[in-house]
């Protein structure tokens, strides 16, 4: 296939020109490369820089290239270097020279920054819908168990007691963090490059604000070097994606955890779940797993193109040919990761006695009863000491905190009294933990009702 660059030089070496070609990579850009084609088509006919009729046909050719395309009546030639000379080539083989004018104050360089942008917009927008299904998700399995008690955890040892819903919805201020940073870049994506040209500009009567506006981008670059070298728009998914990633492995290994025989407080779906070839009991969370094994890809694809990028001089390089494989494996992965996270999500099972059995015997109530003494009139560390030596002596009897009777309790101190047990009753040092963003079966809808509202603002 001719080179769009050929005339200064000679063609390449076979392997230099296998090894110089992208398409097989960026070929996935081909609506994007043809509808900002289609824009720089009519950009030019409304300026005059091509005749209007000849602008006319060369989009109505390029409408009729993607819909071959996407029909599967035209295959995208890997043969040619990228997925611009490839659309380009086409054009020009159904409607001869006129096919030549689309180039017109117009660079590779500018034309895959552009590409790059749409293309991301798109995803970017896509993920976006996906976070909001998936935090409607969280909250409404968190509104299922505003009572459900379980431990809550530091250093992965029972703490103080929370309910599920409570747990949930601290992945649901994460997710929604993710949410907001998705959204936030999405106002660096939505810039338009166009009419940079090589790093340069142009000489013709361009009008680049028309040109955007047509792609519905909301802005034009303030600077044609850096409009073709930037690559931060990408870098910063990059990072935002790799944030989403680990919120996402934090939570699948909890998921792990806790499906697990040693906790029993969930039971993941079968429908996501695999088995054993040689040990027939078994039902793995090999979904989770992968999650969580994924999310070290899209570390990598970061580190990748920060590395790439780092020591470039401005303003295109070749170099820059690699931000494209990184990008579209993170943008693909984030994207398979949420579709099968939230329905495995929806189809989890709550075992709720086994997760308020393991509060009651976790001693989590402690702290409550330590509180008990002090406002009893004992030092908070005299409290805390006497506290202390009841769970160890409530440990050695096999009794939680609830099963010891009062005269036993009256032996340690004469302040205890029967009301005591309304004080560390599991249910009730949770209800009583109603502070804002506690873990009282109110506190918990307050924040439900929150994600909701953030929700509809996308």
């Amino acid at each position: 296939m001719s080179k769009l660059w050929k005339g200064r030089m000679d063609e390449n070496d076979p392997v230099a020109d296998s090894f110089n070609s992208s398409i097989s990579i960026d070929g996935v850009l081909y609506k994007q490369d043809i509808i900002g084609s289609i824009a720089h088509a009519v950009m030019l006919g409304n300026t005059g820089i091509i005749k209007k009729e000849d602008s006319e046909l060369i989009v109505s050719s390029l409408e009729e290239i993607l819909e071959d395309i996407e029909a599967g009546k035209l295959i995208i030639s890997k043969t040619e270097e990228d997925i611009h000379s490839f659309v380009e080539n086409e054009l020009t083989k159904r409607i001869g020279d006129k096919g030549k004018m689309l180039h017109t104050a117009r660079s590779r360089n500018d034309q895959v920054a552009l590409d790059i942008r749409l293309y991301l917009k798109g995803k970017t927008e896509e993920i976006i819908n996906l976070l909001s299904l998936f935090l409607d998700a969280i909250a409404e399995k968190a509104n299922e168990n505003l009572n459900t008690i379980m431990p809550g955890y530091t250093h992965l040892q029972k703490a103080q007691p929370v309910t599920y819903a409570h747990y949930l919805m601290s992945y649901g201020m994460m997710f929604l963090r993710d949410l907001e940073r998705m959204k936030d870049s999405l106002k660096r994506c939505t810039v338009s490059p166009i009419g940079s040209c090589a790093l340069a500009g142009t000489t013709y009567p361009i009008d680049r604000v028309m040109e955007g506006e047509l792609l519905g981008l909301k802005e034009i670059s303030k600077n044609s070097m850096d409009s073709v070298s930037d690559r931060d728009f990408c870098l910063e998914f990059m990072s935002n994606a790799a944030i989403l990633m680990m919120h996402l492995s934090r939570l699948s290994e909890e998921v792990i955890l806790f499906s697990s025989g040693e906790f029993n407080y969930i039971e993941i779906s079968d429908a996501y779940s695999t088995g054993s070839s040689i040990m027939p009991q078994k039902k793995n969370p090999d979904i989770a797993e992968l999650v969580r094994g994924k999310t070290g890809r899209v570390y990598g694809n970061l580190f990748a193109l920060l590395t790439v990028m780092k020591g470039l001089p401005l303003a295109y390089n070749k170099d820059m040919q690699e931000d494209k494989e990184a990008l579209f494996d993170s943008v693909d992965t984030v994207i398979n990761c949420l579709k099968v996270y939230i329905p495995m999500l929806k189809a989890i099972s709550v075992k709720k006695e086994a997760m308020e059995k393991a509060a009651a015997y976790g001693y989590m109530n402690a702290t409550d009863l330590a509180d008990y003494l002090t406002k009893k009139g004992m030092p908070f560390r005299d409290a805390y000491k006497l506290t202390g030596k009841i769970v160890a002596d409530a440990i050695k009897m096999k009794k939680s905190l609830e099963e010891i009777k009062i005269e036993e309790y009256k032996a340690y101190s004469p302040v205890f009294s029967e009301d005591l047990y309304g004080v560390i009753d599991i249910k009730e040092c949770v209800k009583r933990r109603n502070s804002e963003g506690g873990p009282a079966p109110e506190s918990v809808k307050s924040q439900i009702d929150y994600i909701k509202e953030e929700i509809k603002k996308i």
